[in-house]
């Protein structure tokens, strides 16, 4: 019949790493298949599925198959890209610049939706060659990305339109009260009538415009940074390790690294992700602890269940419970979290555990407390409320003080410990901040500052804001007058209180090659962030602090 509308073909490219987190695609792909199945308009779609995707198989299933839509489902690491497969089965990412040149080769592409957690990134990139491309703002759940898609299609199936179905998508997951607001988390790219810029073989060429300075909002680096920070690095595949994680029963993460390498930023992020899994969330910071607080392990116990219930807005109950109970500490600690949390909300509760050094500085309380932990963490195990619970610690010193290996929570769970920021990432993180860096230029702003995410942020700050160039900003960084002032202060300090660590780290800094130093100075300068191993030997982290620790801790 003349006036019938074409046929639509989707290709559904689907791709879960062995050394990523499961997600249930099979599922998602099942609901889309049988949406459109299912619909009045079957008849005007074809669809094809690839699995288990590599980059090959992108190129070649779109110049064989000549899709209208493309169904991406699988991982995303913003903007360090997708996650396809190598040929071993282990992820490969594949950049937004990358994804942007590929698609400007191919005409006819009406829709792309990428169904994984942070896509924005290369929807932003791809969408200057596509008219409609959906997105994903931060991490999404299995249910609401299952949900998006239902939504999404079966509204094209229906004959409406792909401004109609991304709202249809995004109200499939509003309907799902538990999802706590993930509906917000797919955007719509709309190219509109606008002709794409042409593409070219040069890579500043084809990537997407960068925004001017005046257009980035600038953030001063502080502390933690923001679930919405547009300035938040991740570093693949922590992040979704964690998230994978923390959804398993009686689930214990472990997360060390120095001050200031964004410990705290990844447990708000892993504490974010449980909240979106419907589990309730505390954080629980001991550096609100007041000292009298770790007088004696009853009141440090009470102040812990008292912070928990506040936390969850919970009437207290806690004073008569307490008051009432004949039992140990330990014990009432644990019979409040079962009785009066576990049992009562009926859904996961996890705990972060923020800067948990300073209960090391009190030994007996560490002691107790840590084998508390470690003992919930093994009934969960086996008992299923106590599989309700989830940890999430966070330290950065090494676990100096004595701990009996059955007793210890930091010895079981997933470990991680977070490393520098590679050339890529600091090169995307200046790109966010506005600045114009050369390849060459960001070697030699890692050579004084390394990949510390701290440092670097201060450093594009500066240069972001105008108030130094790079050349400028180098020349003065180790000295009173830099930038990194505050910081260098701070360790100077820490190691005048410390006559070994002071003496260790003056030959350390004194030597051009690798340092042999006794095993407590060399771990403790680790849990700094002062040095790196290399071997057994150590050499200061960065440029940065050779130069500024060598001229004042001179003999």
């Amino acid at each position: 019949m003349s006036g019938q509308p074409p046929t639509r073909k989707i290709l559904i490219l689907a791709a879960n790493p062995k050394n990523t987190a499961k997600l249930r695609l099979d599922e998602e792909v099942r609901e889309i298949h049988n949406g459109l199945e299912r619909s009045k308009h079957r008849d005007r779609f074809v669809m094809e599925a690839r699995w288990a995707v590599r980059p090959d198989d992108l190129r070649r299933s779109l110049l064989d198959i000549e899709p209208q839509i493309i169904h991406f489902s699988g991982h995303g690491v913003g903007a360090d890209g997708l996650m396809l497969e190598d040929e071993t089965g282990q992820a490969k990412l594949i950049s937004a610049d990358a994804l942007a040149r590929f698609f400007s080769l191919f005409k006819g592409i009406e829709c792309v939706l990428l169904n994984a957690c942070y896509s924005e990134v290369q929807a932003d990139a791809i969408y200057l060659y596509v008219d409609y491309v959906v997105g994903m703002s931060q991490a999404v759940g299995d249910l609401a990305a299952i949900k998006f898609a239902k939504g999404f299609y079966d509204a094209l199936a229906a004959g409406r339109s792909y401004e109609d179905a991304y709202q249809f998508g995004c109200n499939a997951i509003d309907f799902e009260d538990v999802l706590h607001q993930q509906h917000l988390i797919p955007v719509l790219k709309h190219r509109g009538a606008a002709s794409p810029p042409p593409p070219s073989s040069s890579t500043s060429d084809s990537s997407p415009p960068s925004p001017s300075l005046s257009q980035i909002p600038l953030e001063q680096p502080e502390g933690q940074v923001a679930l919405t920070s547009r300035f938040y690095v991740k570093r693949p595949p922590i992040e979704e390790d964690c998230y994978a994680a923390i959804t398993k029963p009686g689930a214990l993460i472990r997360i060390k690294a120095a001050r200031q390498m964004g410990k705290t930023s990844l447990m708000t992020r892993i504490l974010d992700q449980g909240a979106k899994q419907g589990y309730r969330a505390v954080p629980i910071y001991f550096q609100e602890a007041d000292g009298e607080i770790f007088s004696s392990l009853d009141g440090f116990l009470r102040w812990f269940c008292a912070t928990v219930t506040a936390e969850l807005n919970l009437a207290d109950t806690l004073s008569q419970f307490w008051a009432a109970s004949t039992l140990t500490s330990k014990q009432k600690c644990g019979n409040y979290i079962r009785q009066f949390l576990l049992s009562e909300l009926r859904t996961p509760l996890v705990f972060g555990l923020d800067e948990v050094d300073l209960v090391f500085q009190h030994l007996k309380i560490a002691q107790d407390f840590f084998a508390l932990l470690r003992t919930w963490h093994e009934r969960g195990k086996n008992e299923a409320l106590w599989q309700q619970l989830r940890l999430v610690i966070v330290h950065s010193k090494e676990v100096y003080i004595p701990l009996d290996m059955h007793q210890s929570p930091f010895n079981v769970g997933l470990p991680i410990e977070l490393p520098e920021l590679t050339q890529v990432q600091v090169e995307d993180l200046a790109e966010r901040h506005g600045v114009s860096l050369t390849g060459d230029e960001v070697g030699n702003l890692m050579a004084m500052v390394g990949g510390h995410p701290f440092l670097v942020r201060v450093a594009l700050y500066e240069i972001a804001s105008g108030r130094r160039s790079l050349p400028e900003l180098l020349q003065i960084a180790p000295t009173d007058e830099g930038c990194f002032y505050d910081h260098l202060r701070r360790h100077l300090v820490n190691l005048e209180g410390n006559a070994a660590l002071m003496e260790a780290m003056k030959q350390v800094v004194s030597a051009n090659a690798p340092v042999q130093i006794g095993a407590n100075e060399k771990f403790q300068l680790r849990s700094m962030g002062l040095v790196k191993f290399q071997q057994n030997a150590v050499v200061p982290l960065c440029e940065l602090y050779r130069v500024y620790f060598r001229d004042r801790l001179k003999r």
